[in-house]
């Protein structure tokens, strides 16, 4: 083994940990890489920043323009109506039309984007079926994963794979719809899984419609009444600090002898005694700020939920998560400045399926959480309009661009012709689609930057050059010759499938496409060796890709789908493992009648 092979080799150990510790984001693991590269000498200048003009990662940040452009214009939330209209009230149907209808869907646009699309329909229409939203969102989230295997645009992987066969050797790349028949397959199987086997080992977390009992904060609530001598009169309620101080959390104010008035927390009122604070906390703290502030605790006043109030009153509960691109991730509700930004009170926070009351101000935001809300119907509707949180309701025809959506659906249609008809490369067609999008109006550019992942696209330019170095000192044909002599005495086959578990691992503690990055190198190299197609063993790492199952961390959509779904760690994999070893199966049996070996 060369001095360049241990050094590839410890730079891709060294990834592979800080991916699976998440002490850094992902991009910025990828950076390193890039840097260690550089510094090693393994890649020069222009191979180290050949990622940045890959056509591959200009195909992937054009498809989140584009998918911009379908969600802003509307057409990815009609086909979600559609697609809960459809479904009805059965349980069993509503999983089977989910999954195919996200399936789908992924196939055209990214997978996060139409899950993000179709969460709050699908949350909605759980609690209107009295259905437990974690019956439904798991299959929501990986039957996207399985859809994007239809096209060559539907996930990274497939269009990265696509890229390295190009590039490598001369191989000839996969076409637009070379990924269908697996692709379909492996759809149609994860779907019946899920519909007999799947649905039945997932948590029945909550199955009622007031959000309230989902948040279990009824005995959280409370109201109490400023007497007079009490230190909080004279003092607006920020001033006041009982956040810090008790860790309450003030929703609203009823002014004193006002009944049909009410002051919001971030209003300049100044507390006069009789004014009656709605307040959140656990009961020591009620009980100690009583005491010590003379306050004193009234009947309690009814609370509507937001699905549960058609009249609309004054103040109204809703259920919010954090977009895909949110710019909070990370960020405390006091560095956010909620309550004076958004104009709504947090009522509870649920990480990890623990749920949070008190002394939210300096909890930090992270991915997957989700919160309970409460606010004017008005500022309930302005968060829809907000990139960094999606409100979980149906979306409102009066918040997209609906003028645009025949353009956006034109767009599209000649996206998908000039590709699949040769007249144009897929990123040459997929960058003309996303510039349409801005010429025509249907996104302007400043939401057309903010609708691409930029750290997916920072974490494929960085980890390409490492592909390329595997290549050029002859790693990725070492580590393929490990792999043939430890399995290939049982035939091509057997090889593929080790290196499809492989990608499977892989995928399970860093992205997908870095998987993608890593594996194909590995597998043409390992058909080339063998005289196998390498066009099948890249085909079968593409769906191997997709197979992030076990863990919520696998796929930014299991982390999408944790917090709405009130899902545990382990939920993942208790039903993930089956689908995994069915989705192996498949592949060994359906994968060398499509791509012979």
């Amino acid at each position: 083994m060369s001095i360049e092979n241990i050094l590839i080799l410890s730079i891709l150990a060294g990834a592979i940990i800080l991916f699976v510790s998440e002490k850094l984001r992902v991009d910025v693991v990828a950076m390193i890489v890039l840097a260690a590269l550089v510094l090693t000498g393994l890649v020069n200048i222009e191979e180290a920043f050949s990622g940045f003009a890959s056509p591959a990662v200009i195909t992937v940040w054009a498809v989140f323009m584009i998918s911009g452009g379908l969600t802003r214009s509307g057409v990815a939330d009609s086909i979600a109506r559609f697609i809960v209209q459809i479904a009805g009230k059965n349980s069993a149907r509503l999983t089977v039309i989910i999954m195919i209808g996200v399936g789908f869907m992924s196939a055209f646009m990214n997978n996060i984007g139409a899950v993000a699309i179709l969460l709050p329909a699908v949350v909605s229409v759980a609690r209107e079926t009295n259905t437990a939203p974690s019956k439904l969102l798991i299959p929501l989230a990986w039957a996207s994963l399985l859809g994007g295997n239809m096209t060559m645009i539907g996930t990274p992987p497939n269009i990265l794979a696509s890229g390295i066969l190009e590039t490598y050797g001369g191989l000839e790349p996969f076409k637009f719809f070379d990924f269908m028949p697996m692709g379909i397959a492996v759809l149609m199987v994860g779907t019946f899984y899920m519909l007999f086997i799947g649905r039945h080992l997932l948590p029945e977390n909550s199955t009622g419609n007031v959000l309230t009992q989902n948040y279990q904060i009824q005995e959280y609530l409370t109201e109490l009444r400023v007497l007079s001598g009490s230190p909080l009169i004279g003092k607006t309620v920020k001033e006041a600090d009982l956040d810090n101080r008790y860790g309450l959390n003030v929703i609203h104010i009823h002014l004193c002898c006002q009944d049909s008035e009410t002051a919001s927390p971030t209003s300049e009122h100044r507390l006069e005694a009789g004014d009656e604070l709605h307040v959140e906390g656990n009961p020591d703290s009620i009980i100690e700020a009583k005491q010590t502030l003379k306050l004193q605790a009234v009947p309690d006043r009814d609370i509507k939920s937001w699905d549960q109030d058609p009249s609309r009153q004054a103040y109204e509960l809703a259920e919010i998560t954090l977009a895909p691109n949110s710019q909070l991730s990370g960020k405390t509700f006091r560095e956010i400045d909620f309550r004076s930004r958004f104009g709504l009170s947090v009522l509870a926070l649920r990480h990890h399926n623990q749920t949070f009351f008190s002394r939210l101000g300096d909890v930090p935001l992270s991915f997957g959480d989700s919160l309970l809300v409460q606010g004017s119907a008005e500022q309930i509707n302005k968060i829809r309009l907000s990139r960094n949180f999606l409100l979980l309701d149906m979306p409102r025809p009066e918040t997209r661009q609906l003028s645009k959506a025949p353009v956006a659906i034109a767009i599209l249609i000649g996206i998908l012709l000039a590709i699949s008809t040769g007249l144009l490369h897929v990123s040459i067609a997929m960058f003309i689609g996303a510039l349409l999008m801005v010429l025509t109006g249907t996104l302007t550019m400043e939401q057309a930057y903010q609708s691409i992942e930029w750290k997916s696209v920072f974490l494929i330019a960085g980890m390409l050059p490492l592909g390329l170095a595997m290549e050029n000192t002859g790693t990725a044909q070492l580590l393929a010759n490990q792999i043939i002599n430890l399995i290939g005495g049982w035939g091509e086959l057997a090889v593929l499938m080790g290196i499809f578990v492989m990608t499977g691992l892989l995928t399970e503690v860093m992205s997908n496409a870095a998987a993608t990055v890593l594996a194909v190198p590995i597998a043409i190299d390992a058909a080339l060796s063998m005289g196998a197609n390498p066009h099948a063993f890249v085909m079968a790492i593409v769906i191997a890709a997709s197979t992030s199952f076990l863990m919520p961390i696998g796929h930014q959509v299991n982390v999408l789908v944790y917090g709405p779904g009130g899902y545990q760690f382990f939920d993942y994999t208790k039903v993930g493992i089956w689908l995994n070893l069915i989705l192996m199966l498949l592949t060994a049996l359906l994968l060398p009648i499509f791509w012979p070996l």
